[in-house]
């Protein structure tokens, strides 16, 4: 056994209804376990192929409110998550789970309004709503990533710029050293550089190991940087 908090992700689809939303999706409607063996673990892939959908729910099963914040966070603006994380079971390591965080860019102002609402005399708040979001995000990331701890994280790259990635991406390789469990939903392909990290694709119709290279978010980024004026003109070409 690894010393990883979240060792295995189990889904029970007799739990699931036949009539579900869940079924139609193909890249997980038969996943019965994926194992976790790396500090970092990447679930990348097109939009709509059930990352994030994933992702909420193993949150969810790990004790984290669907919203996002640590797992003392506890409320609700939209109950928008499946019922997914009713059917999965998280199979633990020996460590137990003592801080952790659940990051989502689509919920950000909700945590970071509902940070204000917990603040105190002795837990000021950190008036994340007063900075830019960019500089907000990663301010929450790093107020709150600890060794030691588990953090989820859907999409984080969507509110930092190109160095603020790198930054972010330094945190998360010197926690990863430090006893920290990152499970993260992107599309970026710098935070997906990051080495010894294991990265699961949903393309495919099906979800399974993949290379950094073989990433869509590289391969993408790679012939654009590359061969841009050609791929624009091509792009650009009048439809008749």
């Amino acid at each position: 056994m690894n010393e990883l908090f979240v060792q295995k992700i189990l889904i029970d689809w007799n739990k699931i209804s036949s009539y579900s939303y869940l079924r139609d999706i193909p890249a997980i409607n038969q996943v019965a376990k994926i194992d976790l063996d790396s500090a970092v673990t990447f679930f990348v892939g097109e939009n709509g192929t059930g990352k994030s959908t994933l992702l909420e729910a193993i949150a969810v099963s790990c004790g984290f409110n669907p919203e996002g914040g640590s797992r003392n966070y506890s409320f609700s603006t939209y109950d928008s998550h499946s019922e997914l994380c009713d059917a999965m079971t998280i199979a633990k390591g020996w460590k137990k789970i003592s801080w952790g965080y659940f990051l989502r860019a689509e919920s950000f102002y909700n945590v970071a309004t509902k940070e204000m609402d917990y603040a105190d005399a002795a837990h000021p708040s950190e008036k994340y709503h007063e900075k830019s979001h960019g500089e907000s995000f990663l301010a929450l990331a790093q107020n709150n990533f600890k060794p030691n701890g588990l953090y989820i994280l859907d999409e984080p790259e969507a509110a930092l710029s190109p160095q603020r990635q790198l930054t972010l991406l330094i945190e998360i390789n010197r926690l990863a050293q430090q006893g920290a469990q990152f499970i993260i939903v992107t599309h970026s392909p710098i935070l997906l550089g990051l080495p010894e990290s294991r990265i699961w694709s949903l393309d495919d119709k099906q979800i399974h190991v993949c290379k950094y290279e073989d990433t869509e978010s590289y391969q993408v980024m790679e012939l654009f940087i590359n061969n841009r004026e050609a791929l624009l003109k091509q792009l650009f070409i009048p439809s008749s």
